[in-house]
């Protein structure tokens, strides 16, 4: 990655991570992730199933809210503000500095997942065996070598959460293998938002090089609820919904990108279904994630170039 996209993304990466907006959402990503133990706690010895799930549920929701959230906003407030004028007069043409912001967002959005998905993890490990103090001592050592990480380096702080989100995750994986399938459940579907989100931020930054923060959220959420309902609607009942509106439902269903795939059900992700193998199956999804946010992201590019900024 060429030194100016780099710049670009860590300085949006950055801002982004600064945003109160971004602490809320991750704050109540977390709560519902913890909130998953009260709902185990009253299901039927179902505890690590439900942990599993509504952990899995979150972390796809919050991602996808965050990624709507930093996308629609970011590139227009270094317009709003007149940040990005001194910025394109220093060699830095435009379809750089798009390609920065995609990079940025999509590291916040990385910092988000890891984060949310080692907390899951936690409470996995716990659930399934693992000594509460075992638990309750590596988080907290995560806790104090993360302050004082933040304490040592203040200059570069932000970024003090890159490493430590990678590592909080790995060490929570390791920890959490007597959870089994549970533990496979909720480190797949980290993977699949992680791609998801890659393809929202590709919408929305697509949407916000030519348009609004607020239309920039409508449209991309609408995209949003048209991809993760892609397979209903290209297998409307005609006689139902009748020959115009399944014929509709179809070609909408092959224009916008499939995000059901990454929301699939429970026994896939556990590798249970015949002849789909988990790996294979997140190596495709990633594949496809690849490919949509790369066009969009030229669209992007294409679009911004030609804009007016005055």
């Amino acid at each position: 990655m060429p030194m100016r996209i780099l710049s670009i993304a860590l300085n949006t990466y950055r801002e982004a991570v600064r945003a109160r907006v971004l602490y809320g959402l991750l704050a109540l990503a977390l709560a519902t992730t913890a909130y998953s133990v009260v709902l185990g706690a009253m299901s039927l010895h179902q505890e690590k199933r439900v942990i599993a799930d509504v952990s899995a549920a979150s972390i796809s929701l919050y991602s996808v809210l965050v990624a709507i959230v930093l996308g629609a906003t970011s590139l227009h407030r270094e317009i709003e503000l007149k940040t990005l004028f001194p910025i394109l007069t220093r060699r830095l043409v435009r379809h750089e500095f798009v390609l920065g912001k995609f990079f940025g967002i999509g590291l916040t959005m990385a910092v988000f997942v890891l984060l949310d998905g080692g907390t899951a993890l936690a409470l996995l490990a716990n659930e399934a065996g693992r000594s509460p103090g075992v638990v309750l001592g590596t988080v907290a050592g995560f806790g104090v070598t993360l302050g004082l990480a933040l304490y040592r380096f203040e200059r570069i702080r932000v970024f003090v959460l890159i490493p430590f989100a990678i590592a909080y995750f790995a060490a929570m994986v390791v920890l959490a293998a007597p959870a089994g399938g549970e533990r496979t459940l909720v480190v797949a579907q980290c993977g699949l938002a992680l791609f998801e989100v890659a393809i929202v931020t590709a919408i929305t930054v697509f949407f916000s090089s030519f348009s609004t923060p607020f239309l920039t959220a409508i449209f991309t959420l609408a995209i949003f609820v048209f991809g993760r309902s892609a397979e209903t609607l290209g297998n409307l009942p005609a006689k139902t919904v009748g020959v115009l509106a399944k014929q509709i439902g179809y070609v909408v269903s092959k224009v916008v990108p499939n995000l059901h795939l990454y929301v699939p059900e429970r026994a896939l992700l556990l590798g249970e279904v015949d002849g789909v193998p988990i790996g294979p199956y997140v190596a495709k999804a990633g594949l496809n994630a690849a490919f949509y946010s790369a066009l969009l992201v030229v669209l992007a590019c294409a679009v911004f170039r030609k804009r007016d900024l005055q």
